[in-house]
């Protein structure tokens, strides 16, 4: 045990001096405003789960079931977003983590090296998904007045769900790495990519969450609620969790105390069934993984006429960036992760029983059509944040070449930004038109959703490479991880503050447009005034965003790039 708590003491030493050196000077205003935003943001998620809850507690007979069936949801999906984290979290810190040589080489059992990383691993995939969804859980025990167990019963399902997940997440990759031959290691994100798609789709299905604002399809209300308490499967982790936290609501402590125990005793068999796989795969797939690594697609000249028309260093540029993005297979395979939110995005659309709806329908597919707007940019802010955000980090420590190169970090900075601005805007545009074709909705709203589009987008990736170049990282192991830093955070806050200044400028003047359309009323001169003002406003706001996150990342990253 001595050795274990000696291997994991560089990571908890690193974190101590990182809270020391944020509590001097200005990163002490970093720590405080990074603490004040988790605390806004727990705050927030507290509130609205209050909120959803009381609605529920005030339906008479349905109230009840629907609250478990949202618990139940919400555990699942918790179960496997931990699975899925402890997978990427498993195959950086098992097998391509920079320090396994140095470890390796340490007079220590490979078994304790093993439990070292499986403990980092379990931390770091984990605390960040129990810390933001215990408002989900605070709020059912404040709405429905449980006593104090109750706490202890939530705290321990939540860390029980993180161990199995982990042990889940660390057997499979284990498994996987040594079937895929070492030199395509990295080949496993694509594995991971379908696998989350799978994921996704399957539980969503199998939950069917429509059913919730859909009662009708059933033929009698008897059978909507039998419907909707059926219980997921009993030989799940996340269906003993949820039994015992129900149990616990409900009062009843020694069925809560049997359920916990279930989740108790599969977490301990799945770290002795762990144990025993480490010890026959573990130090054989972290030899195969040493080996050169190899590429999915040979290497091929860029020959597009667009690309041709440029200048030599830029084209080489572009060339470089194209080239680099599809050799790393952690880049380019989450693309399927992008395809399979944009389908699971447009079916949530499709699904929705509108034509049952007490508002008129027309009315309401166009009021959805201009809110989804709002949602279809903060998806692009999510994706902006893995791609563009970290674009000029993953330069990594040969940034000294580009500034000692013929191109400017202007240009440098505008040849970044224009290779992700096209597809974040092909993707964003199929998800607004496609989601508008399946709402049915006026001319009108297609063409704004579409210029919103061609506007925002701009802004929102110009946010992403600006504040990538402002606050860089180029010493990062992981360069991708540098969108849960300060100047990530940054990014996001700057980014929904855009979207919805933005939404809200058109909000008024997009109501009133479509009840007069709807009525048959005419446009006052005060209407119209509102109008150009309102829509003007947003086209500024647009092009200032587009244009001065890009200059400010730029004077940045030169200061950074000189002190260093």
């Amino acid at each position: 045990m001595q050795d274990i708590l000696t291997l994991l003491k560089p990571r908890f030493q690193s974190v101590y001096n990182q809270g020391r050196i944020s509590s001097g000077g200005i990163g002490k205003y970093k720590y405080l405003f990074i603490t004040l935003l988790g605390i806004i943001f727990w705050g927030g998620a507290l509130y609205i789960s209050l909120r959803v809850l009381r609605y529920f507690s005030n339906i008479e007979d349905l109230g009840n079931i629907l609250a478990w069936k949202l618990l139940s949801m919400v555990i699942i999906t918790i179960f496997s977003l931990l699975i899925f984290s402890s997978i990427l979290n498993s195959l950086s810190k098992l097998y391509l983590a920079k320090d396994l040589k140095l470890v390796h080489a340490m007079p220590v059992s490979s078994y304790k090296i093993f439990m070292a990383r499986w403990i980092e691993t379990t931390l770091d995939s984990s605390w960040m998904v129990i810390l933001y969804t215990l408002p989900v859980f605070v709020a059912y025990g404040w709405i429905h007045t449980t006593g104090i167990s109750f706490y202890p019963v939530m705290l321990l399902s939540l860390v029980l769900l993180a161990l199995a997940a982990s042990s889940i997440g660390a057997i499979v990759v284990m498994i996987a790495v040594v079937l895929v031959p070492a030199s395509r290691i990295r080949t496993i994100f694509v594995f991971l990519g379908l696998s989350l798609f799978i994921m996704l789709y399957i539980a969503l299905r199998i939950l069917r969450p429509e059913r919730m604002v859909d009662p009708e399809v059933f033929s009698v209300t008897l059978f909507y609620i039998k419907s909707m308490s059926t219980p997921s499967s009993p030989f799940l982790p996340s269906t003993w969790c949820y039994d015992a936290l129900m149990a616990a609501i409900e009062g009843f402590s020694g069925v809560a105390c049997f359920h916990m125990l279930l989740a108790l005793s599969f977490s301990v068999f799945m770290g002795f069934v762990l144990m025993a796989v480490a010890d026959i795969l573990y130090f054989n797939g972290v030899s195969r993984a040493q080996t050169s690594a190899a590429r999915l697609f040979s290497a091929r000249r860029l020959d597009l006429p667009l690309i041709k028309r440029l200048s030599g260093p830029v084209r080489a540029l572009v060339d470089k960036e194209i080239k680099t993005f599809f050799r790393d297979q952690t880049q380019w395979s989450q693309l399927f992760l992008i395809a399979a939110l944009i389908g699971i995005y447009i079916y949530n659309f499709k699904v929705l029983p509108l034509d049952k709806a007490p508002i008129r329908t027309l009315y309401l597919q166009n009021m959805l059509s201009f809110l989804n707007m709002g949602l279809a940019f903060f998806v692009l802010t999510a994706i902006t944040g893995r791609f563009a955000f970290p674009a000029v980090n993953m330069e990594g420590e040969s940034i000294w070449i580009i500034r000692s190169g013929p191109v400017s970090l202007r240009s440098f900075l505008w040849i970044k930004y224009m290779i992700y601005l096209f597809p974040l805007l092909i993707m964003t545009l199929v998800l607004i038109i496609g989601t508008n074709l399946l709402l049915d909705v006026v001319p009108f709203m297609m063409a704004l959703s579409c210029i919103n589009t061609l506007l925002m987008v701009p802004g929102v990736v110009a946010l992403g490479i600006g504040f990538g170049a402002a606050f860089p990282s180029f010493k990062s192991e992981n360069p991708a991880q540098t969108i849960t830093s300060y100047g990530g955070m940054i990014f996001m806050i700057l980014s929904a503050a855009f979207i919805g200044a933005v939404i809200v400028l058109q909000a008024g003047p997009v109501y009133h447009i479509l009840r007069s359309q709807f009525k048959s009323r005419a446009y006052s001169t005060f209407d119209i005034t509102w109008m150009i003002f309102s829509f003007g406003a947003a086209l500024v706001i647009c092009i200032l965003v587009t244009f001065l996150p890009m200059r400010y990342g730029e004077k940045k990253l030169s200061k950074s790039l000189f002190e260093s």
